[in-house]
């Protein structure tokens, strides 16, 4: 029994693309992907360290349609395509203080790195699963893409529900075709990223990012769990989706916050 649930979960013989994989969930991501056996290319603007570096690292921008090309050519070049592509790139850049403070600039680049760099990238190595008739894309967007906080991440969530609708669409058009499109909505996780943005925003205060976090979700209906993800938790339903175990699975979106989305 132990030795079919392995089997059932293991990615022996895969090649997995984890963009945006050198640090926080995209390395934990590729460091999951790998211990199941794949074999796993990261592309990102920063290079990895420590035990990330044994991944293969492609240097790119994927916020710039210059930076999917070159990623997807050095794929076709190496190693002709991939089985597994998880879309990690994003993160919030704009300021918070809602609509008076965004402007094009903060909601354009919101848009290239959390919406467009997906998309780019999709449609650059989409047509090479197809051909084979089997593949899995991930969608790694977030829980503010239905719960905005406004006075955070307003132009960060309009770009991830839009992501979320792409998804969505992009699974229904070709899950009859062998490929298979899912997405996870994380919430809040302990990554470097988003503990400095607590410390930020909590003014540098003597309160821990957690608890700094749980202050801002009381507004909204608290967090059940009462603590952050850590990047490995996300990994792991990662890991989960992209296996011969999660096969049945397509168009949907997975949200791993602790219970803090407050929908049925």
């Amino acid at each position: 029994m132990l030795e079919s649930i392995a089997q059932h979960l293991s990615l022996e013989g895969k090649i997995a693309l984890v963009t945006g994989g050198s640090r926080g969930i995209g390395k934990a991501i590729a460091d999951r992907l790998s211990q199941a056996g794949a074999k796993v290319i990261v592309a990102s603007r920063t290079p990895p360290s420590g035990e990330s570096s044994q991944h293969h690292f492609i240097a790119a921008d994927l916020s710039t349609p210059e930076g999917a090309r070159s990623v997807a050519k050095y794929i076709r070049a190496e190693f002709g395509s991939v089985d597994i592509l998880v879309d990690n790139v994003g993160g919030l850049t704009s300021p918070g203080g809602g609509f008076s403070t965004l402007t094009d600039q903060h909601w354009e680049h919101e848009l290239q790195f959390n919406l467009l760099s997906a998309v780019r990238l999709d449609r650059e190595l989409i047509p090479s699963m197809l051909e084979k008739k089997a593949g899995v894309i991930i969608h790694i967007s977030s829980v503010a893409g239905r719960v905005p906080f406004w006075q955070v991440n307003m132009a960060y969530a309009a770009a991830k529900a839009a992501l979320n609708s792409y998804s969505k669409a992009l699974a229904n058009e070709i899950a009859g075709r062998g490929v298979r499109v899912l997405t996870v909505s994380p919430g809040a996780t302990a990554t470097e990223g988003m503990i400095g943005f607590l410390q930020q925003f909590s003014g540098n205060s003597d309160a821990s990012p957690n608890e700094t976090f749980m202050n801002l979700a009381a507004q909204f209906g608290g967090l059940p769990m009462g603590r952050i993800a850590e990047p490995a938790e996300i990994a792991s339903l990662v890991g989960f989706l992209v296996s011969p175990a999660a096969s049945y699975l397509a168009s949907a979106n997975f949200t791993i916050d602790g219970g803090a989305t407050q929908s049925v």
